[in-house]
């Protein structure tokens, strides 16, 4: 499977409980580099929170329940920004079960297929991805775990595999 130019998907969680944490905030980046995001205020049966994982994401519970926008809302305009497309992560055992959950939670089924980013590399490029994401990462300084910025950062980790 290969997609020259691709979509990255990136969650941010409540904790990192695969049986009860939740998305909180889910960001994209666009082939042309644009970024998208949204906040999500947890559903009223997601109750899971970590401090340890709000220290890391900057994010508080009260910020979602006063910004975040509800599942079903986040849900319809992930769909129709990505319509059936293939979208990439880089932990795809955490974001595709916190896109399952978001959806569930929203009742919506989603219209595009999520996919690790290995789909995407070669071994030489596999071999290579870490210490190009971690030079990505400091070349373009921005805020990490933050949805959007993260998916940005894999945008351009990708890029430059592509070119070298």
């Amino acid at each position: 499977m290969t997609a020259v130019n691709p979509i990255f998907i990136d969650f941010e969680a409540s904790s990192l409980d695969l049986i009860a944490s939740y998305p909180i905030e889910v960001g994209i980046c666009m082939p042309n580099g644009d970024t998208h995001s949204w906040l999500i205020k947890p559903h009223v049966l997601w109750k899971d929170w970590s401090g340890k994982a709000a220290k890391i994401h900057g994010i508080s519970r009260d910020e979602l329940e006063k910004n975040g926008q509800d599942c079903d809302q986040v849900a319809q305009q992930l769909n129709e920004l990505l319509g059936d497309h293939f979208v990439y992560c880089d932990a795809w055992t955490f974001d595709s079960f916190w896109l399952h959950r978001l959806f569930k939670a929203s009742g919506i089924k989603h219209s595009f297929h999520i996919e690790s980013i290995s789909a995407l590399l070669d071994a030489d490029q596999v071999s290579k991805w870490q210490d190009v994401h971690n030079q990505a990462i400091n070349d373009m300084d921005l805020l990490r775990h933050r949805a959007s910025n993260d998916a940005l950062i894999l945008h351009e980790t990708f890029k430059r595999l592509i070119q070298s």
